[in-house]
């Protein structure tokens, strides 16, 4: 109780009175930003009215538009569509089964005439191969007569040869 009775009479009073109001102007902004607060909301609430009520109204109404109205027309839009694209997925596929049946047949009849053809190059290629076998018995058993009338022409060179020698 001393100090607050020495601090009532003392010349500091005063200074410490002028820090209070100080500080409160200062650096207390609660009194402003609830006056700031208290304006924009009377602000708001005047100003504004009842638009962003207005605002959602029309979007619920613009909403309930478009599941009653708009969105049954677009599935019904949708199944004809899809309806008329299926059976055209549908000839299409059939089709393309046609086509790929074509080019197995196409194909089926390609390979079979090269096989043939195979078969008629090596069928051709053993017939050239015997013809040649025969050929060559052939040229051997020329040579081999042409070897033995040789033979025989130089053993009879050699019989005469010998008669000359004994001269």
């Amino acid at each position: 109780r001393r100090r607050d009775s020495a601090a009532a009479g003392s010349p500091i009073q005063p200074i410490i009175k002028d820090v209070g109001e100080i500080y409160s102007r200062l650096l207390d902004h609660r009194p402003v930003i609830q006056g700031e607060i208290r304006y924009f909301v009377k602000e708001f609430e005047e100003k504004r009215g009842l638009r962003e009520l207005r605002v959602l109204e029309n979007l619920k109404n613009t909403i309930f538009e478009t599941n009653e109205r708009v969105l049954p027309k677009c599935e019904q839009a949708m199944q004809d569509n899809l309806s008329e694209t299926f059976k055209r997925l549908q000839a299409a596929n059939a089709m393309i089964h046609r086509l790929q049946e074509r080019e197995y047949e196409a194909r089926k009849l390609q390979a079979d005439k090269v096989m043939a053809r195979e078969e008629k190059c090596i069928a051709h290629w053993e017939e050239f191969m015997k013809e040649q076998q025969n050929k060559r018995a052939e040229v051997d058993e020329e040579h081999r007569k042409a070897m033995e009338r040789l033979k025989e022409q130089y053993a009879d060179m050699e019989k005469e040869l010998a008669k000359y020698v004994s001269f």
